[in-house]
């Protein structure tokens, strides 16, 4: 036999054994796999003798008990669910309660290779990825993070409400001809609030109006403001205008009691400190709230549950962290590292890779409160003089500002994750080293390109 042939044969038997292939093992013997529905919940599970049901119950709280005990009984210890809607949430409190480990499976991370999708068969499937290892799970927070979630959201939708509001206000004093709204900076403010109160009770001569607000305080001329409250004050307009009022004084008061229930969540969270268990004492507000602002010292709070103060961050407020915080939480353990954290916020590129070559990246979409509020603190930076605003302007002025945005939203986030892992300071000349190295690239480059054209480059002192 020639040298070519036996080396011929030798490849073929490799090739021969790549192609063997070793059965998954079992690695979750107790589990169970659920299809989630608006009013059916198909579960497929495997009991004690080590067999294989299926079993269908409605979406009522009793059938949502009887199945989870069912499930306790049967010794399940692992359960897959896909991410329905909002109909997974409260079965998954039932069986979390019930001391099942419960995972969340993203909808795009598995197909089913069946061809008739039905409920059995997404069940059984969720099943059989789940016992051998082969589903992963959604992160999702604990049951005070997800409260505070919730609260958090709610409070952000009355935020929402009221900002219409103001925007039918503003409607309403334009089609009476009334401008004043465009000669103050905030409607909202002190002096916008005195006037839209005294037109509601009564009052419509603009000399009276003035005589309620400060006038120093305001940049506009007396003369303007008079003529800017000469309009057509007609009584539908008026209580259409009251209506609106009272619309906005009770977004306003939500607001401020969806932060009673918020700051007693971040109590419950704010970690004990001494031998004697006692909670950590977060002082009152020192300044006014302003707007949309909280109204006790949300800083501390984060600050004494993140053990870092992320504030310090250029970009980071604590509206930002607040929402973070809550969809995060403050185990970053949960990501191995801080480009994983990355692409589960989907700020990290993901290449489409054919026949050796990449030929672009895929498109993904989120809607992560938590990437959007790194997106938002991205976004503020654009005037920003420190070293993270830099590589903005620099990159909105080369790939464009959607790009720079979703780079500068993974550079927070990574930041964000090595300071509550590490619980290390903020320190801003980790990233002033980068640009600065930067920078003496680009004049090396610079003095190599003079060089090259005959000419010498002296640094002015």
């Amino acid at each position: 036999m020639s040298k070519v042939s036996k080396i011929k044969k030798k490849r073929e038997s490799s090739s021969r054994e790549g192609l063997k292939m070793e059965r998954f093992g079992l690695l979750y013997p107790r589990s169970a796999g659920i299809d989630v529905g608006s009013m059916l919940m198909v579960v497929s599970y495997t009991d004690r003798n080590d067999m294989i049901n299926v079993r269908e119950f409605n979406s009522f709280t009793e059938s949502l008990m009887e199945l989870s005990e069912l499930l306790q009984r049967e010794g399940v210890e692992q359960v897959v669910m896909e991410a329905t809607g909002e109909y997974w949430k409260t079965l998954y409190c039932m069986l979390e309660t019930h001391g099942m480990q419960v995972l969340m499976a993203n909808p795009s991370h598995y197909r089913n290779v069946s061809a008739q999708k039905t409920d059995i068969n997404d069940a059984q499937w969720l099943h059989q990825l789940l016992a051998h290892g082969l589903i992963r799970s959604s992160h999702i927070a604990t049951e005070l993070y997800r409260q505070l979630r919730r609260y958090v959201h709610e409070r952000k939708t009355c935020q929402d409400l009221k900002s219409d509001t103001l925007n039918r206000i503003q409607k309403t004093l334009t089609l009476m001809n009334i401008k004043f709204q465009h000669l103050i900076s905030d409607i909202e403010g002190v002096a916008g609030m005195k006037i839209l109160r005294a037109i509601v009770s009564g009052v419509n001569e603009p000399e009276a109006l003035l005589k309620l607000i400060d006038l120093n305080r305001l940049k506009a001329s007396p003369e303007d403001l008079i003529s800017s409250l000469k309009g057509d004050y007609q009584e539908h307009h008026i209580h259409i205008l009251a209506s609106m009022m009272k619309a906005y004084d009770f977004h306003k008061s939500q607001m401020l009691e969806y932060e009673t229930y918020i700051e007693s969540t971040l109590q419950k969270l704010v970690p004990v400190s001494g031998p004697g268990g006692d909670l950590k004492v977060v002082g009152k507000k020192k300044v006014k709230a302003r707007k949309n602002e909280y109204h006790f010292n949300l800083t501390d709070y984060l600050e004494s549950i993140f053990g870092v103060d992320l504030t310090a961050v250029d970009g980071l407020d604590e509206i930002g962290l607040l929402a973070i915080l809550a969809v995060t939480g403050t185990d970053m353990r949960k990501w191995p590292t801080a480009s994983h954290f990355a692409s589960w916020l989907n700020l990290s590129p993901r290449p489409k890779i054919s026949g050796g070559k990449k030929i672009g990246n895929e498109k993904r979409s989120t809607n992560n409160p938590a990437t959007q509020a790194f997106r938002l603190a991205a976004n503020s930076l654009w005037q920003n003089k420190g070293p993270i605003g830099q590589q903005y302007r620099k990159l909105a002025a080369t790939k464009g500002s959607a790009k720079a945005i979703k780079a500068i939203a993974r550079k927070l986030a990574t930041v964000f994750y090595n300071m509550v892992l590490k619980k290390e300071a903020f320190d801003p000349k980790k990233i002033q080293q980068n640009v600065e190295i930067r920078e003496a690239k680009r004049i090396a480059r610079l003095l190599k390109d003079a060089a090259n054209m005959g000419y010498v480059v002296q640094k002015v002192a």
